[in-house]
């Protein structure tokens, strides 16, 4: 499953808090949606890795964790915060 991939990826962000949602269903009907879901996902994280980082760059360290998951998903929603 693709939300136990990011899990594993994003580990090594040594995560405080760590929620990853299929929220797929929501978008039933619209573009990108798969039948049986993984498609969009919404994080919640807190790490220390995110510690002085603008959102713009804790965003991109997040997608450079998640390497080559993010193409094969239609959306990604990212909530993070520092510890």
């Amino acid at each position: 499953m693709i939300a136990d991939e990011m899990r594993q990826r994003l580990a090594v962000l040594n995560p405080t808090q760590l929620e990853i949602i299929d929220e797929s269903e929501s978008h039933r009907g619209h573009a990108g949606f798969r039948e049986g879901g993984e498609s969009h996902f919404r994080i919640r994280m807190a790490s220390p890795a995110l510690a002085g980082l603008s959102r713009v760059a804790r965003h991109r360290l997040v997608h450079k964790t998640l390497g080559d998951i993010v193409p094969r998903i239609h959306a990604l929603a990212l909530d993070l915060t520092e510890n």
